[in-house]
């Protein structure tokens, strides 16, 4: 059975890493994927690594896959998502993926 999570946070971190915060799951054995998708356990967040080839919005795409391939859940923004230090191209760049992913 298919799980569904918000995404209350998404943010990029000082460190240049794109951040997400699950309202509720928790993904804390993720490194075993060996996909480069971390659990921040302190922070209770999903990270990716600073971008080198991959931009943040193939960084978006791949942590959502790679979740919803590991855990069978789908991480989901809503219109009560919060956004830090994300551009607004960035962000419209995501809710337009979101909603063609999901809603395909």
């Amino acid at each position: 059975m298919k799980n569904t999570d918000t995404i209350t946070d998404i943010m990029i971190d000082n460190a240049g890493k794109l951040c997400m915060k699950p309202e509720s799951e928790q993904f804390t054995l993720i490194y075993r994927s060996a996909t480069e998708v971390h659990w921040d356990n302190e922070k209770k967040r999903l990270y990716s690594p600073e971008p080198r080839e991959w931009t943040y919005l193939m960084w978006y795409q791949h942590i959502v896959t790679v979740i919803q391939t590991e855990y069978r859940c789908d991480l989901r923004i809503t219109s009560e998502t919060n956004w830090f230090f994300v551009s607004d191209h960035l962000k419209n760049d995501i809710i337009d993926w979101d909603l063609n992913y999901f809603f395909r």
